[in-house]
């Protein structure tokens, strides 16, 4: 990481937008995009944000779901605090703690928001399979928890394997979308996969895998 890209992060509009609002990351302009585009998140809600660290995405959604909402931040690393979050520590991929945060929430979830993303290798093919392998992982975790009628969007490195994930996402919602908030960085090539009215159609780990092959 050099010192040149250091200036230009913080002289980038967003990035200095965010330290302004006392938002955690730039991220928090991509989910305030999304949702006043496609209306993910009502107040009252029950949303559950994977990979939350460092937590942009959760004050969102705090500040979308008001007093009367919950938002719950799944994160494998520590987390700070944020008033009205509750943290829960894990892997997404373990049933354990699926059945753990159903303890708070038997009901279900109304939107589960992943903005996960691997560790860059430099390798685009392998970085991209990896990233369409979490966004599997966070579709079959929300097929898991979310109501009937909720909502859902992931981030992915976009490549020949999104196609793919989207045609999956369709097995569970009503509307599937793909989309470039502004607030991404011109030279990434993140995609958000947005699906909208979830229909009940469960995905296992297992069929998961299966729908990718």
């Amino acid at each position: 990481m050099t010192k040149n890209w250091r200036a230009d992060r913080k002289r980038e509009q967003y990035y200095r937008k965010a330290k302004r609002e006392n938002y955690r990351s730039r991220a928090a302009y991509k989910l305030k995009e999304i949702d006043f585009k496609y209306d993910l998140i009502h107040p009252g809600d029950r949303v559950v944000d994977l990979g939350a660290s460092p937590g942009g995405w959760s004050q969102v959604a705090a500040e979308l779901v008001g007093g009367d909402g919950e938002v719950y931040a799944l994160d494998l690393a520590r987390f700070s605090p944020i008033e009205r979050v509750t943290f829960v520590r894990g892997d997404i991929r373990k049933d354990s703690v699926v059945a753990r945060l159903l303890e708070h929430i038997p009901q279900g979830a109304d939107v589960v928001l992943s903005d996960m993303a691997p560790n860059i290798s430099g390798n685009y093919t392998y970085d991209h399979a990896r990233s369409v392998d979490l966004c599997e992982h966070a579709l079959v975790f929300a097929s898991q928890v979310l109501k009937e009628g909720g909502n859902f969007v992931t981030k992915v490195f976009y490549g020949d394997m999104t196609k793919g994930l989207v045609s999956m996402a369709r097995r569970s919602f009503d509307e599937v979308h793909v989309t470039h908030p502004k607030a991404t960085r011109s030279t990434s090539s993140e995609v958000y996969v947005v699906g909208i009215g979830f229909n009940g159609a469960r995905f296992s780990p297992r069929s998961a895998s299966s729908e990718r092959s």
